[in-house]
């Protein structure tokens, strides 16, 4: 007995990876129909799939005046049946009718194109989609997850060890710079630091008053006084 006969249809369609295979669209996700079927056709031979038709009319819809159209398809996979439905809708998801008609939002009104045609084959076609996904393919991404459970390679990945990562280093922290508070002294004539003032700015006289009076006042607390004859020894 092989792996295949093994598991079930679900077991087995429902851990082949789609990922590659689906496109997004208005925050829905289509899986290619042809390679959906091919695949299914690889595990299942016979697999056959049949288009609902109406009694009625014999149309591949079912049609509602107010409601709009329904399509629906049958897949049969080792003597198991299985039945889904779609409603025919326009790209913002949109019942579409026979009849355009508009429809109110918050944004504004909003249209919607009779249908056509055209709108009942895809409609057909992504309804044998979800039916495939009854039978698993593909049925992780209804189910909102992102990789199919039984996928191995994602299986290995997560059940792999990861190294151990070098605890990095701290980095040293970089020294506050100090501010030297500066110890204002108040200058007096004749006083201890008189003498040394003096000589200061009779050996800076190049620089101005002007200059020679800001470098002072970083350091010295003077009086109109003492500015004043500071100034008669430039």
């Amino acid at each position: 007995m092989n792996k295949q006969s093994e598991k079930s249809v679900f077991e087995t369609l429902s851990a082949i990876n789609v990922n590659d295979k689906v496109e997004q669209k208005n925050g829905l996700t289509y899986l290619s129909w042809a390679w959906a079927w091919a695949e299914v056709k690889k595990n299942y031979p016979s697999a056959t799939y049949k288009v609902v038709k109406d009694e009625a009319s014999n149309m591949p819809f079912v049609f509602d005046p107010h409601m709009g159209y329904m399509c629906s398809t049958e897949v049969t996979i080792q003597e198991q049946t299985l039945e889904m439905w779609l409603p025919v809708m326009d790209g913002a998801n949109k019942a579409m009718k026979l009849e355009a008609y508009e429809y109110t939002t918050r944004y504004g009104k909003k249209s919607v194109q009779g249908a056509t045609m055209f709108d009942i084959n895809k409609t057909i076609m992504r309804c044998l989609v979800k039916n495939l996904a009854m039978f698993g393919l593909g049925h992780y991404i209804y189910a909102g997850e992102d990789i199919p459970q039984d996928d191995k390679s994602v299986a290995e990945k997560l059940a792999t060890p990861k190294k151990a990562e070098a605890t990095p280093k701290k980095a040293k922290a970089t020294p506050k710079k100090v501010e030297k508070k500066v110890t204002v002294i108040n200058l007096d004539i004749g006083d201890d630091n008189w003498d040394k003032v003096l000589k200061y700015v009779i050996a800076n006289k190049e620089l101005g008053l002007k200059k020679i009076g800001e470098n002072l006042l970083t350091k010295y607390k003077m009086t109109e006084k003492v500015k004043k004859e500071i100034a008669k020894s430039i």
